[in-house]
């Protein structure tokens, strides 16, 4: 109980009190973005954790986790945007924005979030005191097979297509490999680069994967987030609504935390299992998808109560369920905190200080939320052309700092195309994520289960008992594909839709076959684990072009043009488009450096785009190299330096 008080103690410092409220703060703002996400903040806020203590790095992070999915729930209420997390609560908190009843629906939504945040907080308390005998009980073979599980889980659970989704896996294994072996320090796939020598930086992949996409979906859409910010009355109303439903609440807060425990099930996947629960247990339904306050409370509740969910396995045994998770692991190992026993034994005050913060942040983020509701509603009707610009300045410059390398800033927009690719052709991001995070420790853990046990360690009930669950999720994952796909329709017609995605898979197997061919000369240490999971990836990747060439037009395999609604217009030519900006930009680095490339970048391109006076959009671009100017001051941040300091002296804050 003492360790309890004091790691309370601790977070209520004024110090770490004021990290826990920036990253609270940060949640919010993320959250309120449409698209953006956990794992785009936690991307964000990952250069700035190096090097700080680890108790106010903890509350930034666990802060910013808390809070994103509260801010989800704007966009989905007011502008009728799924959110990160929030996309149920669309099909009922939009229709009753709709109605004149968002404050309603907003206050229901927030103070459900609180309470399952809460309940959240709750679970892994118990899970501290379970965790200590199951942990004792797992050996390195079955911390092995652990990981072998959470990536079969990842890959099969998330996207319409398991096998799309393990070969994401076995993608994200592959791309973790570059770099220097483990076992041997031989470079793979460095290609004589001093960048890739230390393989991709976490941040760099994060970013180009999962946040510049959005960022060029924010760019195609021209109009205003919402067509006004008029919220209505029924503050009250709507936390009444919540208490009423208390037995609702814990219900799905239950699912949420379930879901929550298993690896690449994902807060979206608890959003949609609380509003199927909560529409298949009520007598009345009629009400359902047109403002059944109900259909907002659900979801929200689950959706909060998945974060104390989501850090059990990644608290307790180093492996992440979500992408976000993956990030945060990241950033455990940058303030030095290792994830598993430790967490239990040792830095018992550091796990029961991320419970205090969890709890805290729920409270406050959702407290915050119905204060500031009129402001940001009011900042919908910003054009979405006028915060794309701010933000990709943000991501080039948080992509900078993982090494201040100028291969941060290539390597970003290199992967950006790959996520465009990936996105609109319906493969799963976030297995990618996390099979690149989990893939040095796969490696090393299967040399030294090897080295020490052989494969006795298959025999131990232990083991047994997760493959029999690895199995288990393969096949009831193909299942559900194969009776999706039955259900969808046999024809086999190919169509000329098809020919995109084929060719985006078949360049993917490319690139592996290469890859496999690449390592082919090295030593047995060096080859075995990318030779492996190349093949296997390989094959998989094969099956996808043969289910993408030969499969039924609705096949889970053929998720393209989905990805967009039907009324867009040639996403592929406005991708284009907005990716030669950023081209342009990292142009204009190279030439005059970072802090004047982002004035000429942000001032350009809202005149493009937005139109306005010339002095005013100047105006944007000035106030942008003064906030960078700023940041460079107080956090001693570097930026990409251009061809033009060579010649000239600038000024501290232009450099």
């Amino acid at each position: 109980m003492a360790i309890v008080i004091q790691a309370l103690h601790e977070l209520l410092s004024l110090h770490h009190f004021l990290y826990l409220m920036g990253g609270i703060l940060v949640g919010m703002i993320v959250g309120v973005l449409p698209g953006m996400g956990g794992t785009a903040g936690m991307a964000l806020l990952l250069p700035f954790v190096y090097g700080m203590e680890k108790e106010s790095a903890l509350a930034l992070m666990i802060g910013m986790l808390a809070t994103t999915a509260t801010g989800d729930t704007f966009p989905s209420i007011l502008m009728g945007i799924p959110g990160g997390s929030s996309s149920a609560t669309v099909l009922d908190g939009f229709q009753l924005a709709r109605k004149g009843h968002a404050a309603r629906a907003l206050s229901a939504a927030f103070s459900a979030s609180m309470l399952g945040g809460l309940f959240g907080s709750v679970v892994l308390v118990g899970c501290v005191f379970i965790a200590r005998p199951l942990i004792l009980a797992i050996g390195m073979g079955e911390q092995l097979l652990l990981l072998v599980l959470a990536l079969t889980m990842v890959g099969c659970l998330t996207g319409a297509s398991p096998i799309k989704g393990l070969a994401s896996c076995g993608l994200g294994l592959l791309i973790g490999t570059v770099g220097s072996a483990p076992a041997t320090g031989e470079l793979r796939f460095a290609f004589d680069t001093v960048y890739l020598s230390d393989g991709i930086p976490l941040i760099v992949l994060a970013l180009g994967i999962f946040a510049m996409p959005e960022i060029v979906d924010l760019m195609r859409q021209r109009s205003t987030i919402a067509d006004t910010p008029t919220l209505g009355s029924g503050w009250r109303e709507g936390v009444e609504d919540t208490f009423r439903n208390w037995w609702l609440v814990l219900r799905v807060s239950v699912i949420g935390a379930i879901v929550g425990v298993l690896p690449g099930v994902g807060a979206s996947t608890a959003d949609w299992l609380a509003y199927g629960h909560v529409v298949q247990s009520s007598r009345q339904r009629d009400q359902f998808g047109k403002g059944d306050i109900r259909g907002v409370i659900a979801p929200e509740a689950a959706n909060h109560a998945v974060r104390g969910g989501d850090l059990v396995p990644t608290l307790f045994f180093g492996i992440p369920g979500s992408g976000s998770m993956a990030l945060l692991l990241g950033g455990f190992i940058l303030i030095g905190i290792e994830p598993g026993a430790r967490m239990v034994t040792q830095n018992l005050d550091l796990t029961f200080l991320i419970i205090w913060s969890l709890a805290i942040a729920s409270i406050i983020g959702a407290l915050l939320c119905i204060i500031l509701a009129g402001p940001i509603a009011k900042l919908t009707l910003v054009k979405y052309s006028y915060l794309a610009p701010f933000i990709t300045v943000l991501m080039f410059f948080t992509a900078y700092q993982a090494t201040r390398d100028w291969g941060d800033v290539v390597a970003l927009f290199a992967l950006t195309i790959v996520g465009l690719l990936l996105k609109r052709f319906g493969w799963s991001r976030p297995a990618l994520i996390v099979g690149f995070v989990l893939s040095s420790g796969l490696e090393a853990s299967i040399y030294q289960t090897v080295q020490v046990y052989g494969f006795t360690f298959l025999a131990r009930p232990q083991s047994i008992i997760i493959l029999i669950l690895v199995i288990a999720s393969l096949v009831l994952a193909l299942r559900a594909m194969r009776s999706r796909a039955s259900a969808d329709g046999t024809a086999r017609e190919f169509t000329a839709s098809r020919l995109p995605q084929i060719l985006f898979s078949t360049v993917m197997a490319i690139a592996v076959a290469c890859a496999i061919v690449s390592v082919s000369q090295d030593s047995y240490l060096t080859l075995v684990f990318p030779l492996g999971v190349g093949g296997l990836t390989l094959i998989l990747l094969l099956i996808v072009i043969a289910q993408q060439s030969f499969g039924s037009a609705a096949h889970p395999a053929l998720a393209d043009e989905n990805a967009y609604g039907p009324d867009e217009e040639k996403p592929i030519a406005s991708q284009l488009l907005y990716m030669s900006w950023f081209f342009g930009f990292i142009c204009l680095m190279w030439l005059v450096g970072f802090s004047i490339a982002s004035a000429i970048f942000v001032g350009a391109f809202i005149t493009a785009e937005c139109r306005g006076p010339i002095w005013r959009n100047a105006g944007f671009g000035a106030a942008t190299t003064g906030v960078l100017s700023i940041l460079a001051f107080f956090l001693y941040l570097q930026y990409p330096a251009g061809v033009l300091e060579q010649y000239v002296s600038l000024p501290w804050w232009l450099r």
